[in-house]
């Protein structure tokens, strides 16, 4: 990692950043950016950014382990949780929002979230994230929560996630 020196040295806050549980786990596009928009010297700014500020793992979301390299070396753990194929949706949730609430569980984590792009399918997992662990009781409140928070509206895709998470009844046991 390139030191630096002066505001650069603390790094830069990644584009759509968003507190899902506030001081505990936060959501944006992937560091760098999206696909043909991701630049290494914005990557580096902002893993920079979470590590000054206090983000102790990085879950990414994508299908392929992009970045994770990146993470380490930044001093960051980084964590692959891919989606899988749809007829592994209800599976990979368990399993991903199983792991994300361990993480959870210890008060010294605080985790960054992210996909692609700040999108449907992020939305969506962090909604059916908040049903999972029981702190939103309805579909309907899980998909408000994340519009409000995404300041966007969930299309159907994200909506799928949720309802899958109903569909299944993921819920955490404890």
């Amino acid at each position: 990692m390139i030191g630096l020196r002066g505001k650069w040295a603390q790094g830069l806050q990644p584009r759509s950043f968003t507190w899902i549980i506030k001081d505990r786990m936060a959501a944006a596009e992937r560091p760098g950016g999206f696909s043909r928009n991701h630049r290494k010297v914005r990557r580096q700014e902002e893993l920079i950014w979470l590590r000054s500020n206090g983000f102790t793992r990085i879950v990414s979301l994508l299908d392929s382990p992009h970045n994770l390299a990146a993470y380490s070396e930044a001093g960051l753990v980084g964590e692959h949780l891919p989606f899988g194929r749809r007829d592994e949706l209800a599976v990979r949730l368990r399993q991903n929002y199983t792991r994300v609430a361990y993480w959870l569980d210890d008060p010294n984590e605080k985790l960054f979230v992210h996909h692609e792009e700040f999108g449907d399918r992020l939305l969506g997992f962090l909604g059916g994230y908040l049903l999972f662990a029981g702190l939103v009781a309805q579909g309907p409140h899980a998909i408000a929560a994340v519009e409000r928070l995404g300041n966007r509206t969930l299309d159907a895709t994200g909506r799928e996630i949720v309802a899958a998470v109903l569909e299944h009844e993921l819920r955490r046991v404890v």
